[in-house]
């Protein structure tokens, strides 16, 4: 016998160990597959977990007591091969309960071992980066083409910048800062270096960025703690100190200083011309700051106009804007206007921190106690989250961000794997029953600190699920589930269930990171809805 993942062999040999039931052949091939297939082992730690929900004071006891019958798998804690996994054999004349305790100790060191192996592996992964810069600041950008665009904040790797119009601020890891206007295109070369094919640049070099290199087709220029201009066009190059000095050199020349108030003209010819720097030439380069905080601003007031008409929606059950937290309160305000759907929910711990706009607020999520209470009654036949988060890490193998308290049918469980993928759990009629919806991983190093728009659609008549990471399609997935589906009372953040008793850590789901915005409509949204909602909301002018 031989199992696939997905397949429903493999869901009936998961259910079979997890109660005890296996045969000598599911137990092999289920222990062959894990052996070998990384995503087959993610979905049996998912599933093991959920099956411990069913364990009863009693049958823990049971169960704890049924695992001595089986010493092969007190070598789980120790064993030698992360990625393979011992299986219970099945019994005979053993009562069913006693059988289902067992398989219930077998999933719980089974799902401790492979815990420990993926840890150690977890923890001697290094964690690397290309990046010599970040993109800080922008203002009304248009890039060349959509594989070019970057959004504020992105780490900028070794490579070119190719701007159409507009201004963008790259600050590089020694300190030095280059503010380009379009056109141009500049290839980003180290944390010391760049080079401007054309252009017109600024940039700023502290002290302690002092050697800061930057190369055009004609000349060569090295500061000495500056701050100048550069100006590339076909065939000439022009660069004006405004602050300090710098060293530069034409081609086939010896290298110069200039120095404050001074530039330097090299011509098609490579005929050099000794001019007074002109700072008004650049004059739309300076003041970046303040046209920056000014699109913000503008950002903000458009999105507080989209969101009070969003309000009215009538299938908006909650939307939590963030907006009037007041610490001392602890209560997050539902503004939908169909309030009596969902009440204001309760903060629990967490902390108030700056939103996606500078004086807009939002609740960062710093221990495994912090997390936001709520509750939404009713029966839906479809539903969609969504919601805007700045990730800080994925601290567990799974990260939540909406909850449902318990495990009815038709509850959800919508959290971030710790390889950055979007997991939804949509829960069935039986206990065991449960669809787990995963994307391809979507958050990864380079998204920490940036704010992301999450969204899952639920769509009960058309069964699927759809994930969707800033306004795209990321994944969609076949729902066998049918409708109705339920929220009742559920958490934002950080989740630990509390009916279980004497639950195992892995059941913590510890989000760490901020929330800015959460929304919950009961009807699937559309791909346009869900892309006009990301860009109504998107903290950066469009690109």
């Amino acid at each position: 016998m031989s199992l696939l993942f997905p397949s429903q062999e493999f869901d009936e040999a998961v259910a079979a160990v997890c109660h005890g039931q296996a045969s000598d052949e599911q137990a092999r091939a289920l222990n062959e597959l894990l052996r070998v297939d990384a995503a087959a082992r993610d979905e049996y730690l998912l599933r093991v977990e959920l099956h411990t929900r069913l364990a009863s004071d009693a049958e823990l006891f049971a169960a704890a007591a049924g695992a001595a019958a089986y010493p092969d798998l007190k070598a789980l804690g120790s064993a030698r091969a992360p990625n393979t996994v011992a299986l219970p054999q099945r019994g005979s004349g053993r009562r069913p309960v006693v059988n289902w305790a067992i398989g219930l100790a077998a999933c719980f060191l089974i799902l401790a071992a492979l815990s420990v192996a993926w840890f150690k592996r977890s923890s001697s992964r290094k964690l690397t980066s290309m990046a010599v810069a970040m993109l800080s600041q922008a203002v009304s950008p248009r890039w060349n083409s959509r594989a070019d665009a970057r959004a504020v904040g992105t780490a900028l790797e070794p490579g070119w910048l190719r701007l159409k119009s507009g201004l963008v601020q790259a600050t590089f890891y020694s300190g030095t800062r280059l503010v380009v206007e379009g056109p141009a295109q500049v290839r980003l070369v180290s944390p010391g270096e760049a080079f401007c094919e054309a252009g017109r640049i600024v940039a700023v070099v502290p002290a302690q960025a002092r050697g800061f290199r930057m190369g055009t087709p004609q000349i060569k220029v090295t500061d000495l703690g500056t701050e100048f201009g550069l100006d590339v066009k076909r065939g000439s190059a022009e660069v004006h100190v405004f602050k300090g000095e710098v060293v530069y050199q034409a081609e086939a020349a010896t290298k110069q200083n200039l120095k404050q108030g001074k530039a330097i003209v090299v011509d098609s010819d490579g005929v050099e011309r000794q001019v007074s720097a002109d700072p008004a030439a650049f004059a739309s380069l300076f003041g970046l700051e303040r046209k920056w905080l000014a699109a913000l601003d503008q950002r903000y007031k458009d999105w507080r106009t989209a969101s009070a008409r969003r309000n009215l929606d009538p299938s908006l059950l909650a939307h939590f804007d963030f907006e009037d937290i007041v610490p001392s309160e602890w209560t997050l305000h539902n503004v939908a206007s169909w309030v009596s759907r969902a009440p204001d929910a309760t903060i629990v711990g967490c902390q108030v921190t700056e939103g996606r706009w500078p004086g807009k607020r939002a609740l960062e999520y710093r221990s495994m106690s912090d997390r936001v209470r709520l509750n939404v009654p009713g029966e839906f036949q479809a539903l969609t989250l969504a919601v805007w988060v700045n990730v800080k890490g994925l601290d567990r193998q799974f990260n939540s961000l909406f909850m449902c308290d318990g495990f009815d049918p038709g509850t959800l469980h919508w959290q971030i794997r710790n390889n950055g993928a979007l997991d939804l759990g949509v829960q069935g009629p039986r206990a065991t029953d449960v669809q787990i919806f995963a994307s391809p991983p979507v958050v990864g190093l380079n998204q920490f600190g940036q704010w992301l728009y999450l969204a899952t659609v639920v769509d009960g008549k058309r069964r699927r699920v759809i994930h969707y990471v800033n306004g795209t399609v990321v994944s969609q997935h076949e729902l066998k589930h049918p409708p109705p589906y339920r929220v009742g009372t559920a958490e934002l953040g950080n989740w630990n269930p509390g009916e279980i008793p004497d639950k195992p850590p892995f059941l913590i789901r510890h989000f760490s990171g901020a929330m800015d915005e959460f929304a919950l409509f009961n009807r699937a949204l559309s791909d346009a809805e869900i892309r006009a909602l990301y860009f109504e909301g998107k903290p950066q002018p469009d690109n």
